[in-house]
């Protein structure tokens, strides 16, 4: 009876073995899940994070254009207003020709 008597002993003992490895086994897959996802989410970001670079990219570009055509509109305005002041220091001294002249 001693082996008959172990028979289920050894049964059930194997079913808990077979029902702990079983819920380890579903514990590491719900873990291994959780870090697919958090990989998979993480490259998600990575790829975000590239098209707002380049997004980033292509609006300094822009400013430094701008920048650019900024400083040359600034120089010719420049040029334009040393012209200007000539002018009005030759159109003084015209009219005081004119005055000079009409006295």
């Amino acid at each position: 009876m001693s082996s008959a008597e172990s028979q289920p002993r050894f049964g059930q003992s194997v079913k808990g073995l077979l029902s702990d490895k079983v819920g380890s086994c579903s514990g590491d897959v719900i873990a291994l899940t959780r870090q697919v996802l958090k990989g998979s989410r993480s490259q998600e970001l990575l790829g975000q994070a590239a098209r707002n670079m380049v997004i980033q990219e292509d609006a300094i570009l822009h400013s430094e254009d701008s920048l650019r055509k900024m400083s040359i509109i600034t120089t010719h305005l420049q040029y334009q207003q040393e012209a200007i002041q000539k002018n009005v220091e030759h159109s003084k001294n015209l009219q005081d020709q004119l005055r000079h002249l009409l006295k």
